[in-house]
């Protein structure tokens, strides 16, 4: 039991679980009916994606000063009540159940996944191998 931090769109692994997608908006192009079917996500969950204006203001992320803004207004937002419970949820859900978590970027050490690890962990979560 544990949970994986993953990319959206990218292969399963055989014990991944229900797929969590973090994410403001559904994938272009995508039926819904095939969200899953295609390996994006089973659940979109966005309450745990960067707000719309961090998201404006972090894009592109050209410099380590705007990544480290990104990260401290992720983490602001995370704090709040609604978002931190959703977190110690998915932290304890870690401990009975497998599943993922995830986002589209391909670099998870510039995407809101990386830090979203460390907020799970924090938390006291079970987290899986990716």
């Amino acid at each position: 039991m544990a949970v994986r931090i993953v990319r959206l769109g990218s292969p399963r692994a055989p014990d991944e679980g229900l797929r969590i997608g973090t994410v403001r908006h559904p994938p272009r192009g995508v039926r819904k009916e095939d969200f899953g079917r295609l390996d994006w996500y089973d659940v979109w969950y966005p309450n745990l994606a960067p707000t719309a204006d961090a998201v404006r203001a972090a894009h592109p992320l050209q410099t380590d000063a705007d990544w480290a803004r990104f990260v401290r207004q992720y983490r602001a937002t995370m704090k709040t009540p609604d978002h931190a419970r959703s977190i110690a949820l998915l932290a304890a859900l870690s401990h009975q159940a497998s599943f993922s978590v995830g986002c589209y970027c391909e670099n998870e050490a510039r995407c809101h996944q990386s830090i979203l690890r460390d907020l799970l962990r924090e938390a006291g979560a079970r987290l899986g191998d990716n």
